[in-house]
């Protein structure tokens, strides 16, 4: 009986802590596809001379859904922005670039009120 409730207090702490890592792996899919709109950034950024003439159309990228990312949008001056599609509350990740002396660096961020449980730590 001591053991049942072991087992039962041991799975009420670690089953949350579960979800809450399934959620953030799932999440972290469409980061790592955004990394190919990331690399069409940096690409057009570096042939037209400046970040700020980088657009969608120029870029040249297409995104195809799946499973766990709804939509990839690049914007004006190369900013990203990354949909997933989870079911339960989908998390938009906006990747903005920056200039610095040979190459980019890329900011990550959420919308205010966003579940940090739910956002990989490369953006929180």
């Amino acid at each position: 009986m001591i053991v049942i409730a072991i087992i039962g207090i041991l799975i009420s702490i670690a089953l949350p802590a579960y979800l809450d890592y399934v959620a953030r792996a799932k999440n972290m899919e469409c980061l790592n596809v955004a990394a190919g709109a990331k690399l069409s950034v940096s690409e057009t950024a570096q042939d037209r001379g400046s970040l700020s003439l980088v657009t969608a159309t120029n870029t040249g990228y297409s995104f195809s859904a799946s499973s766990y990312c709804a939509s990839i949008d690049i914007g004006a001056s190369g900013v990203i922005t990354a949909t997933t599609s989870t079911a339960n509350a989908p998390v938009t990740f906006t990747f903005r670039p920056r200039s610095i002396p040979g190459g980019l660096e890329w900011d990550c961020s959420v919308p205010n009120g966003t579940n940090l449980t739910l956002v990989p730590a490369e953006c929180r």
